[in-house]
Order: structure tokens, then C-alpha cells, then sequence
């Protein structure tokens, strides 16, 4: 069953959640994971890409942002440990998703682990919340980790 965590920021900034984003995602990097990022749009999804470049002048995440055809990204993915995109269809073979879409993909049980990034952000909390919801009410395990950052 997939498992799903919370990480609860105290700050309210788009820019902590995108900073704590590239942080959580450079040590399932570590851990050996395959990642997909699911974000909102191609904007957004640009942005953490190039966030991921900048986070941390000693850090190196190799990822690729998921662009052309689904097909074509399929090809550069099955090299690349971490895909950040917002298709409808994620890569195959991927272990862990973190989704900064506001909504629950329904593709989202394909994955041994999701993680989600709350901040203290009102359209973020709500957004989230209903996230929550939907997890615990389809019996998922979901767990919260308060983060305290500087």
C-alpha cells in the first residue's frame, strides 16, 4: 500500500516550499529512489527545475524536466533518477512521487511513497487539507512531519 507523508512548513513563502521541495527531493535522490515531481503546469514545473540547478552551489540532483512527447520523456527518463512534469501520465517504474499539484493525481497508488509540502499559505493549507482528506478517507496511511526551517 502506498504510503503518504506530509511535510508541515512554518512559513508561508512559495519560494520555502520550492527551497524545502529541492531539499526533499536531493536526499530521496540519496536514498536510491526514482522520482517523479508532479507539479501544477509547465511554469511551475519549469521553476523547480530551475531551483533544483541553483538550491545549493555544492548539490547535484540529475533530473529532467518532462517535455515533448510522452514517449520521447519515457526515453529520457529511464536514465535520469529524478522527472519533474505535469502530464497525466507519469514514467513507469518509479518509486516515490511528490506532488506540488494542488490535487491528488489518480494515478497517485502506482507509487510505494507520496510526499506532499504544506506551507502556511491559506490556499496551500486548504488545498492540502482536501488532499489529506482524500487520503484517509480511501484508508491510506498518512503521516505529518513538522519541519522547522531558518
Amino acid at each position: 500500500m502506498t504510503h503518504i507523508d506530509f511535510y508541515v512548513l512554518s512559513q508561508t513563502s512559495v519560494e520555502a516550499r520550492l527551497e524545502f521541495a529541492c531539499k526533499l527531493v536531493e536526499t530521496i535522490y540519496r536514498k536510491g529512489y526514482q522520482l517523479y515531481i508532479h507539479c501544477q503546469d509547465e511554469a511551475s514545473a519549469r521553476a523547480l527545475d530551475d531551483q533544483l540547478w541553483t538550491f545549493r552551489p555544492e548539490s547535484f540532483v540529475p533530473h529532467t524536466l518532462a517535455g515533448g512527447t510522452l514517449e520521447e520523456t519515457d526515453k529520457e527518463e529511464a536514465k535520469t533518477p529524478v522527472t519533474i512534469g505535469w502530464h497525466e501520465n507519469p514514467p513507469m517504474g518509479v518509486e516515490v512521487l511528490l506532488n506540488l499539484h494542488p490535487e491528488v493525481p489518480e494515478w497517485f497508488s502506482r507509487f510505494e511513497r507520496v510526499a506532499e509540502i504544506i506551507n502556511q499559505n491559506q490556499q496551500v493549507l486548504n488545498e492540502k487539507r482536501a488532499c489529506w482528506q482524500l487520503y484517509k478517507q480511501r484508508g491510506y496511511p498518512v503521516k505529518a512531519h513538522q519541519i522547522k526551517q531558518q
